[in-house]
């Protein structure tokens, strides 16, 4: 497919802001093309489509061999985006991702050598097998889109997309992601294990080709911001933004947590909420796109308060006793 062609497309139809209609067809293509690959799982790739077209990070948490670099390499290539990925490792230096300045013989002068993290999609496998210190390399670049080396800010180039992966599971040789790291992600994902049927399908899939290799892009990088531009412009009622702001707020006076959502938290829900109502071909967001989104932008960054009975509870069902106590407006 001629990408130059796809993003001239876009342009003619959207003048100078790509329609509703427009990037809602746009965004249901690109979870069709990801699914023809990462089969089974067309929830996950839904929700990592909107955190996209809402400019947030993921973090899938995951047992090993479920596909979550299939699923980096599939979006990437759906986009035809520039695709780099990082293996976190415990000897790994924050240089090594965002680059480092050094001398040119030739020039006489310093320069910059830019690290993987100058990318559009990157893929941090393992995040927390890296140190804190190595993890913290991120932080800006997930927040700000930019790295500062040597006093020096180098900015990113958009869209950028982080795809980060930790293994609940191999616990020896790892470092918890601090709670700012874990805020700086829209939304966690589990994948889970294909069912019966799906499985086979993918036995069948994978017996001749990579079916990686039959990808094709279905979007430009350039069509992605002008759609993150329009997610922007999804209207939220004055209520409804007093409605999800009272849904954050009972998070942090929930009985058993030391930390509710933060105000980081309110802006991915509102993000996320407005992502979902694009998608279904809207302009304004509903109460209920508040509930769905808030079942997955908020369960992650709650902190449990430590001896106490509510220790084992699960953060989902503190956050469903939140949908239920917080009232919908009319």
């Amino acid at each position: 497919m001629d990408v130059t062609a796809l993003a001239s497309e876009t342009r003619t139809s959207a003048g100078n802001g790509v329609s509703i209609q427009d990037a809602a067809a746009h965004l249901r293509d690109l979870v069709r093309n990801v699914s023809r690959v990462f089969i089974g799982k067309e929830l996950v790739v839904k929700d990592a489509v909107l955190a996209l077209a809402s400019g947030g990070h993921i973090l899938v948490e995951d047992v090993p061999g479920l596909g979550k670099t299939l699923l980096a390499k599939a979006i990437a290539r759906s986009l035809h985006a520039d695709f780099k990925r990082i293996q976190f490792t415990a000897d790994l230096l924050p240089s090594d991702v965002t680059g480092v300045t050094i001398f040119s013989q030739e020039k006489h002068e310093f320069t910059f050598r830019r690290g993987p993290v100058f990318t559009n999609v990157l893929l941090s496998d393992e995040i927390n097998r890296a140190t804190p210190r190595t993890q913290s390399s991120l932080l800006e670049a997930m927040e700000e889109h930019s790295v500062t080396v040597d006093g020096v800010r180098h900015g990113l180039d958009a869209p950028f997309f982080v795809i980060a992966t930790q293994n609940p599971v191999e616990l020896e040789g790892t470092y918890p992601l601090p709670f700012a790291q874990m805020d700086r992600f829209m939304i966690r994902l589990s994948i889970g294990y294909l069912d019966r049927a799906n499985e086979i399908e993918l036995l069948r899939q994978q017996q001749v080709e990579d079916p990686l290799a039959q990808i094709e892009a279905v979007m430009t990088c350039d069509a992605l911001c002008e759609i993150q531009q329009a997610v922007r412009q999804v209207a939220v009622e004055d209520s409804l933004a007093g409605y999800l702001v009272d849904i954050v707020q009972s998070t942090r006076d929930a009985d058993g947590l030391e930390f509710g959502a933060s105000p980081r938290g309110s802006l991915d829900l509102q993000r996320f909420s407005q992502a979902r109502a694009l998608l279904e071909g809207r302009d304004y967001v509903l109460p209920d796109d508040i509930k769905q989104s808030a079942r997955i932008i908020l369960p992650h960054r709650l902190i449990t308060r430590k001896g106490t009975r509510a220790v084992s509870v699960s953060a989902f069902a503190v956050i469903d006793h939140v949908l239920d106590a917080v009232p919908v407006p009319v």
